[in-house]
Formats: structure tokens, sequence, C-alpha cells
């Protein structure tokens, strides 16, 4: 597992931050991705504009348990508009429609893995797609 995963990586799945539900989120999605059999809820709690509250439980690899966990560390305290822009620029950054990710931190820990694993890039992308239709008011994605 060490030629998949470094230490961020393992830190990210052994201690994986926000792995929770939440007690009354103003917004709630299911996320799925049929090829490995994923699965995430992701919870939010909306306060006016600001994401006040973020957690998320899966059945899933761990490149989606350390991408989801490092989104939540990133994204909780933004404002949607904020959250919105983020999840833009990630997707446009794993799929390589930009070379650039301005939020940096620990996320570049999954784009080394995907450089090697570029067949993993919808694990990385599960729990930020979910979080994006939750968002979006939607209540459910398939990637």
């Amino acid at each position: 597992m060490s030629d998949l995963y470094d230490d961020i990586m393992m830190d990210h799945i052994k201690n994986a931050r926000n792995y929770r539900n939440l007690n009354d989120p103003t917004r709630h999605a299911e996320g799925i991705n049929p090829l490995c059999g994923d699965r995430f809820s992701l919870f939010v709690r909306l306060d006016r504009d600001i994401i006040s509250d973020l957690g998320f439980q899966c059945e899933c690899c761990g490149i989606s348990m350390a991408s989801a966990s490092m989104m939540t560390e990133l994204l909780k305290g933004k404002s949607k508009s904020e959250a919105d822009l983020a999840i833009d620029e990630f997707k446009k950054f794993i799929t390589g429609n930009t070379q650039r990710f301005r939020y940096g931190g620990d996320l570049h820990a999954v784009f080394k893995t995907l450089a090697k694993f570029p067949s993993r890039v919808n694990c990385a992308s599960l729990g930020w797609k979910t979080l994006e239709a939750a968002l979006d008011g939607k209540t459910e994605v398939t990637v």
C-alpha cells in the first residue's frame, strides 16, 4: 500500500477529518461510484451562505476517504460561492484542464497519487461531486 499512499494520505485515511453524521444538516446528498462501489453520505450545515459544519460517512477506498477528509478541512467555514469555486478548480485540476490548484495544503498528496494512478480520478472526485450536489440542493449524484 505504500506504493499507492504517502504519509499524508495515510493520515487522512486513518484519521479522517469530519468523518461523522451531522445532527440537523441543512443539506444532505448521497454519492455513488458504481464502477468501484464507493458510497458517500455528505452532510452540510449552511448558516446563511457559510458552510458552518460539514461531515461525511462512506464505504469507500482510501483515495475517496482522504480526498473527502481534506475537502472538509479546506471548505468548512467558507462561503457557498468560495466552495463552488474550489470544487470547480479541483475538478479542472484533476482532469488536467488547468495546471494550478491554488488551495494547496494536503490535497497535493491526492494529486501525487492520481499522477501515479490516473484511473482513480472518480475516487478522488466522489466527495467533491457529492458536496457540489448538496450545495446545489440535489440529494444524489453518480460519478
